[in-house]
């Protein structure tokens, strides 16, 4: 349970340094020369990662249920005010390539680099890294 802005700054500081590793992962699934090895990674990335988050900010549908109707109500609220589409909702494959296609000028940048010898899997890399 959060209870302190220092219980939510620890929480935001373990959230981005999970974050910070699955880019890397993700990063690593470009560099890898066959097409779709990058996507499919990207998507089990975020199915595990997603859902982690939201429970560590107290945010997963389970969570979200147990609350009162007071509590219940300001959480979600507060999740459409600031247009999460991905907070105290069940993850599912189909709603990650959603996320995924709204993205879809950096999936597609990525997947053209792969093309090019050497300097295009380090390329993809990076736009990977920075799209996680």
């Amino acid at each position: 349970m959060i209870e302190s802005r220092e219980d939510l700054d620890a929480i935001k500081q373990s959230c981005q340094s999970m974050v910070t590793r699955s880019s890397g992962l993700s990063a690593g699934a470009a560099i890898i020369p066959i097409p779709g090895v990058d996507l499919g990674s990207d998507v089990a990335i975020l199915m595990r990662l997603i859902p982690q988050i939201n429970e560590k900010f107290g945010l997963s549908p389970e969570q979200i249920e147990s609350l009162d109707t007071e509590s219940k109500l300001f959480v979600m609220t507060a999740i459409s005010n600031t247009g999460s589409k991905l907070a105290g909702k069940y993850i599912t494959k189909k709603l990650i390539v959603t996320v995924l296609n709204k993205m879809g000028i950096k999936v597609a940048a990525k997947g053209v680099t792969k093309f090019v010898p050497l300097i295009g899997s380090a390329v993809a890399g990076s736009i990977s890294f920075t799209a996680m």
